[in-house]
């Protein structure tokens, strides 16, 4: 598959979810402002978000997909990562907004939700369009080794779980309302806010560290190890050693270094260097691989 056809899918992909956070975040307002629900715009403030993200990712992977230039020499790969670090930033000032709100309606300021059907409509299409998008992210990202398309994935997956814990509290105020003996169920809107707020947390700081570490460039566990012994399988390779990886938004740079037979002519030892960048192509696409060569005769020494 050609570079232009990966690029294409990729920034459809995004486009995609830039769409969804549009139609969702206005729905959302609408319906919140008009029922008075703290978990709704709870949602929407979260859906807004989600937009400002989804366009973060839109740009990132177009700029990442940029060639090398004189000033950035190993491509700008690791835009894909900042981009996801905001995200993570951003969810986690939306839940302190979220819980300082559902803190003073459950203790401070009463607040007077209005339910209705529309209520219900909105988290239910919200759901609907998470799971969607959230698939489609998801297979562009494995099939490119995409980091931002698959924090935004990600992201999206846990707001089926969020929207779906708003529409437990709306049905827990709705049965407030039915039963005299459960009045208590009438905060369930305010607690259903915070549920969503601890969720967002917990989402956020988990993708929050996958991109710091990969912005530390810090190799994948284990592929150290699996690619010097890969590589030291190969015929006519005496040893590998001095394996060094680092990320770069959907694309791996990897530097080893490998003995063979002082005596081997240029050609056969360019040879067997192809035969070491297929290895790794297959052990971490999307790699730039740099193999350099040591004589056994001086490696002994």
């Amino acid at each position: 598959m050609s570079h232009t056809i990966a690029q294409q899918e990729k920034r459809s992909a995004a486009l995609i979810s830039v769409i969804a956070a549009v139609g969702l975040t206005s729905f959302k307002i609408i319906v919140g402002l008009l029922t008075n629900s703290l978990g709704i715009l709870a949602e929407a403030a979260h859906s807004a978000l989600d937009l400002a993200a989804a366009l973060m990712t839109l740009f990132a992977v177009r700029m990442a997909d940029k060639p090398a230039d004189r000033e950035h020499n190993f491509g700008h790969g690791k835009i894909e990562n900042l981009s996801a670090l905001f995200e993570a930033i951003l969810l986690l000032l939306t839940s302190a907004w979220i819980i300082n709100e559902a803190i003073d309606r459950l203790f401070f300021k009463k607040a007077q939700v209005e339910i209705s059907i529309w209520s219900f409509i909105v988290m239910g299409t919200s759901i609907a369009i998470d799971i969607t998008r959230s698939r489609i992210l998801y297979r562009a990202a494995k099939k490119y080794n995409s980091q931002a398309l698959e924090a935004d994935a990600l992201h999206f997956s846990t707001d089926v779980w969020s929207s779906s814990v708003v529409i437990l509290g709306l049905i827990g105020v709705t049965i407030s309302r039915l039963v005299s003996g459960l009045t208590w169920m009438s905060e369930a809107d305010a607690i259903a806010a915070l549920l969503v707020a601890v969720i967002v947390i917990f989402v956020s700081g988990e993708l929050g560290w996958r991109t710091i570490t990969a912005l530390l460039d810090t190799a994948p566990k284990g592929m150290t190890e699996r690619i010097t012994a890969e590589v030291g399988k190969i015929k006519g390779i005496h040893d590998c050693h001095a394996v060094r990886i680092r990320p770069s938004g959907a694309r791996w740079f990897v530097d080893l270094h490998v003995t063979m037979d002082g005596e081997r002519t240029l050609n056969e030892t360019h040879a067997i260097t192809e035969k070491v960048e297929k290895k790794v192509h297959r052990i971490l696409r999307e790699s730039d691989v740099t193999v350099h060569v040591e004589p056994l005769e001086m490696a002994e020494k």
